[in-house]
């Protein structure tokens, strides 16, 4: 037996972040571009507060910043615009003021406006939080927001949704279920990415969020936080992590997610910290470790990192 977890309703399509009728005095979380990019005017609200000063792999301080600065106010709720690090601290913000939360991903990889999970960052540390409470109450993919991504944004976050579907298949904790999700969703982003056909990245990084967010990542998303303390975007520490722990868990999508990093040209990353000491706070990190098919110790761990400063 096992329990699917999901926003109560999904919306998408082309526009459909515009064409929805958000409540007044909403209070929107994104980062510093938003206005630039002109993305409100693209939702048309008029009456409305704003946060948008959340930075990539956002921090703890953050959140609890806009909790101070908007705990006394009169908002109807919290509309989410952005990358996965916006929505990550909307939905860990909305659950602490006890508001509904309205998702808008304008990148597609990180599948967090269907998922149970936050990763923030607390004392330098990537740290994922797990809660119900943090599932959006409504999730809307609208693809207006893939026209003019540039290819970095869209190659590191279409990455990230791979990374999420391959591992959440590999899971211990995956079912018949989350397998046909995430094999399913990597279909899609492998011929979106090979094929460059963009438009189907929306869909695909859904379908990949709705897969890992019932059964969770492994081992790749462990080895990948220290690389991105280290000031490596998420996408492009998985590119490789992701690959190596394949390799190591004799996954399905070994080859084919090889072909892919190769094809988006990632360059090569380094970790600077001592190997053993890196080595040691990945195996402590249960929420990935526990997952991963195949048991791992220090040791193997530290031959990975080893590898991936060799490339």
């Amino acid at each position: 037996m096992f329990q699917i977890k999901q926003p109560s309703q999904i919306i998408i399509g082309e526009n459909s972040s515009k064409n929805f009728k958000f409540p007044d005095n909403s209070l929107i979380v994104t980062s510093s571009g938003t206005k630039k990019r002109k993305w409100l005017e693209h939702l048309g609200i008029d009456n409305y507060f704003l946060f948008d000063n959340v930075e990539p792999n956002p921090s703890i301080e953050t959140v609890q910043k806009i909790i101070d600065n908007f705990s006394e106010t009169e908002i109807s709720c919290i509309i989410g615009l952005g990358g996965g690090s916006s929505l990550d601290v909307s939905k860990f913000v909305g659950h602490k003021l006890k508001k509904k939360k309205f998702l808008i991903p304008t990148t597609f990889g990180s599948g967090s406006e269907v998922t149970r999970i936050a990763v923030l960052n607390v004392n330098g540390k990537k740290t994922s939080f797990h809660d119900d409470a943090m599932l959006a109450d409504i999730a809307i993919v609208d693809s207006f927001f893939v026209h003019n991504t540039p290819s970095d944004i869209i190659k590191n976050s279409a990455i990230d949704a791979c990374a999420q579907c391959t591992e959440g298949y590999d899971s211990k904790l995956s079912n018949s279920y989350t397998k046909f999700l995430c094999k399913t969703a990597f279909d899609i982003l492998e011929k979106a990415l090979l094929n460059e056909n963009y438009n189907l990245l929306p869909l695909g990084s859904l379908i990949s969020g709705l897969g890992f967010g019932n059964c969770s990542t492994t081992l790749g998303h462990a080895l990948s936080y220290v690389f991105s303390n280290e000031g490596y975007s998420h996408g492009h520490a998985l590119a490789f992590t992701t690959q190596f722990a394949h390799k190591f868990n004799s996954s399905i999508f070994e080859t084919r997610f090889k072909h892919i990093v190769e094809t988006l040209e990632f360059k090569k990353i380094h970790l600077k910290q001592n190997l053993s000491d890196a080595s040691e706070l990945i195996l402590q990190d249960h929420k990935h470790i526990d997952n991963n098919p195949v048991s791992i110790t220090k040791e193997q761990i530290q031959k990975i990192l080893e590898a991936i400063n060799s490339l």
